[in-house]
């Protein structure tokens, strides 16, 4: 494992800026934590340790002070309090059989005071790619002022003009399978030094990822305590935005054009011949190297492809050695219309 992560070093680009620039050191003022407290939503649960954002809310003049000193120490010995690495699973249902786990969704309780230092982190994160750019455009979950609407009206707007051209438009639909539970935090962690986060806070965000506990909850009955090894845990703060860095470079080297919404992709190419074709199925091999390249996996199943026009000559594409599906196109665009 140490030998493949230096040679994944040797190949990365490096943050391209000074030392001055580097993201490496925080600390808070109490202004700061003053401010995130009177934010916190009073109706929300609490974590594991049950202390709820109401009480914080209410004893916010007394305990701040106490609080900026935790952050600032645990920022400066970049090492993270274990009430704030455990969490309380608890599955959010979303579609299909209630009978099928693979149809809910992992949210975590965590700390709230945990969730506040991790709030402090994200917007420092959050700060230092937009000063420097490093977010690519192409992502629209989780970033201010972008949504799933966002991400459908920029990608159909293009889409529609090649259309409206008579050009004929492959579409590919992309899925990862579990993309949150399978970041692996030694990969993650250089991706995040690539981007300039450096010293102090990238090592307090490897503890962070380190030694954390987890178990899931239903009906106020909790199963036993289990080590998390790998992923960012989903339904916290900071867990979106590092996963954000992580895919950041997804479509490097991809031709066609690429529109995210966290893990979720589509992929576009105008196809008129055979060429056009392979040169798609080009970019759908080098998405596949680089999940392999860092340990995430297609869910091949869910990943689809839409032919769009007449004389669309409907190539069949494949990933990971098994042919695409494709889908309905009035089914599809129906639902993509219907959102809107």
């Amino acid at each position: 494992m140490a030998e493949d992560i230096r040679e994944i070093l040797k190949t990365e680009p490096s943050f391209v800026g000074d030392t001055s620039e580097e993201l490496s050191q925080i600390e808070v003022s109490l202004e700061e934590v003053l401010e995130l407290i009177e934010k916190l939503n009073s109706n929300k649960s609490p974590g594991p340790d049950g202390i709820h954002p109401r009480v914080l809310k209410e004893l916010k003049c007394e305990i701040a002070e106490l609080l900026t000193m935790v952050y600032n120490l645990s920022f400066k010995s970049a090492t993270v309090p274990n009430d704030w690495k455990i969490a309380n699973v608890m599955p959010i249902f979303k579609k299909g059989s209630r009978g099928d786990l693979g149809n809910y969704r992992p949210a975590s309780l965590t700390s709230v005071p945990g969730k506040l230092v991790e709030t402090i982190v994200k917007n420092k994160i959050v700060r230092h790619s937009k000063e420097h750019k490093l977010l690519r455009k192409s992502q629209h979950g989780f970033c201010k002022g972008k949504s799933c609407l966002t991400n459908l009206f920029e990608f159909f707007e293009g889409f529609n003009k090649d259309v409206d051209k008579g050009d004929s438009v492959d579409i590919g639909y992309l899925d990862f399978q579990k993309a949150f539970d399978k970041v692996p935090h030694q990969r993650l962690l250089h991706k995040l030094s690539c981007h300039g986060i450096r010293g102090k806070i990238l090592s307090w965000i490897e503890n962070w990822l380190k030694d954390r506990e987890q178990r899931v909850g239903i009906n106020a009955k909790f199963s036993e305590w289990r080590g998390v090894t790998s992923g960012v845990p989903e339904g916290s703060v900071l867990g979106p935005i590092l996963f954000n860095l992580f895919i950041n470079d997804l479509e490097k080297r991809v031709n066609s054009e690429v529109a995210k919404f966290a893990d979720d992709t589509k992929l576009l190419k105008i196809v008129k011949t055979k060429a056009d074709g392979e040169e798609l199925q080009k970019d759908l091999t080098k998405l596949s190297d680089w999940a392999t390249k860092w340990q995430m996996k297609f869910n091949v199943d869910k990943c689809k492809v839409m032919h769009i026009g007449k004389n669309d000559p409907n190539y069949t594409y494949n990933m990971m050695g098994a042919n695409l599906a494709t889908t309905n196109q009035e089914k599809d665009l129906g639902i993509i219309v219907d959102s809107f």
